[in-house]
């Protein structure tokens, strides 16, 4: 078999449709991943994978109808039969109401590259170390389960319209759950890396281990709001679902926490206390993502008519106000604002922010640290109410050391609520998802909050 580019694919796709556009993306990904539980490895593997998406433009009476069709591709026929799909989705479509000039004229200067890939070897480092991890835990009494995923991904967006822009991204992050011999207790730790040359197994692992130490007293608490720190790893949980219902579409609808109350947006209001600042940046050190728009398909936050649209820094909440929202050009006509696509990092920064997660423990008289929410699901978007569970580590906070751990909850809380309500701020640092991070948003900064009165509305039975 003779191997094909992914820029031979993407030209291969704009010569064969028939549409009067089109717009082909070739994403090209590899994966290396270790699995264990137990304290052994139990499975590893390396997948490689192309996918195609065609997106097919037709004049019609009414304006321009749009297609999109996407599928895994590596050879020329394959691609064919995506593009004679999209073409025949467009023809069959009405107009679309977020139609725009496309975007022309952009090339990288690297279009020319070959894909970036990753391999087990990412692992060489880490895996030794583990091995270590797993030998000290059989002998101490615990059991270590964990997952750590590698991926690059390279994109490759070409259009009929001149379009030929190029970006590899790497994903990674590691997660390891710890538990002792009788399951009764349980810890989690995890985190995001470009690399694994800064993830360190054995630090990892004895994280773990002080957490596993710190639940040996378990105590019982009932429902109630309680003074609560929660690290990074959990503002970014909370922060995630405020940016991705930014949407200003749906805000200025009025079916946001973002709208006006008589219509409009609440752009240019103070919506949390000055000092807070949001903001994604694609070229920031660390958390570099893709610095133009990718969009397979339209919807109220992402237009397929806007692929290949420029992306810099954009602050969401800048000093308390709010900035900017979630914007396609068809909604940036809507609000009278700039146009602001989604950027793929996300960063929270707090004024005066100083010290760390065990700073802010030190400083509590009495209250709990929670180290993974879990299960987040959207209650009233007008207010942005969340509810979800606690997860692998409630711990009692007194005197400024933690004594024991709790029980589960579930909890109610609204991010913009809290960012209107914490008391004190670590440094922002380097954070995970435990919630979105596996497979949809790794790249996040933020600091961890104190808030005095969290709602634990009731108790959960979950272990």
């Amino acid at each position: 078999m003779t191997a094909h580019t992914p820029q031979q694919l993407v030209e291969h796709a704009l010569a064969t449709s028939s549409a009067d556009d089109c717009i082909a993306i070739v994403s090209d990904s590899s994966s290396a991943n270790l699995r264990w539980a137990n304290n052994t490895l139990t499975t590893n593997g390396v997948m490689v994978s192309v996918d195609v998406t065609v997106v097919s433009f037709v004049a019609t009476g009414a304006g321009v109808a749009t297609g999109s069709v996407s599928g895994s591709a590596s050879n020329p026929e394959q691609v064919t039969t995506l593009v004679r799909a999209a073409d025949a989705a467009a023809r069959s479509a009405s107009a679309a109401e977020d139609a725009a000039e496309l975007v022309a004229d952009r090339t990288s200067a690297d279009w020319d590259a070959a894909p970036e890939r990753t391999g087990i070897t990412v692992y060489d480092s880490f895996a030794p170390a583990l091995g270590e991890a797993f030998r000290a835990a059989t002998a101490e009494g615990r059991l270590l389960y964990g997952f750590v995923n590698h991926e690059v991904t390279t994109t490759y967006l070409g259009s009929s319209r001149g379009l030929r822009l190029r970006h590899t991204q790497p994903t990674g992050h590691y997660a390891c759950t710890g538990k002792d011999l009788s399951l009764s207790r349980s810890a989690w730790v995890g985190g995001a890396t470009r690399d694994f040359r800064d993830v360190d197994a054995a630090a990892m692992a004895e994280q773990v281990t002080q957490r596993l130490g710190w639940a040996e007293r378990q105590l019982e608490l009932p429902a109630g709001r309680y003074d609560t720190i929660l690290p990074p790893s959990s503002v970014a949980d909370l922060m995630i679902d405020a940016y991705w219902g930014a949407g200003a579409r749906v805000a200025h609808e009025g079916e946001s926490v973002y709208s006006r109350s008589g219509g409009g947006t609440r752009i240019g209001d103070q919506i949390v206390p000055s000092g807070v600042h949001l903001y994604s940046d694609p070229d920031l050190t660390g958390l570099e993502c893709a610095p133009f728009n990718v969009a397979g398909a339209s919807d109220n936050t992402e237009s397929v008519f806007d692929n290949g649209l420029p992306l810099t820094r954009t602050e969401w909440i800048a000093d308390g106000s709010l900035a900017a929202l979630l914007q396609t050009r068809h909604s940036a006509a809507m609000t009278g604002q700039p146009v602001t696509p989604m950027i793929d990092n996300l960063v929270l920064e707090v004024d005066g922010g100083h010290g760390s997660e065990q700073d802010l423990v030190a400083g509590m008289e009495k209250g709990l640290l929670v180290t993974c929410l879990w299960y987040i699901r959207e209650v009233d978007p007008q207010t942005m109410l969340l509810t979800g569970l606690t997860r692998d580590g409630v711990y009692l906070v007194e005197g400024g050391e933690i004594v024991g751990a709790v029980n589960n909850f579930r909890w109610n809380e609204s991010p913009i609520d809290l960012l209107n309500r914490f008391e004190h701020a670590s440094a922002t640092v380097p954070s995970f998802s435990r919630e979105w991070g596996d497979d949809y948003f790794s790249r996040t900064a933020m600091p961890a909050l104190r808030i005095p009165d969290f709602n634990m509305s009731s108790v959960s039975q979950a272990r």
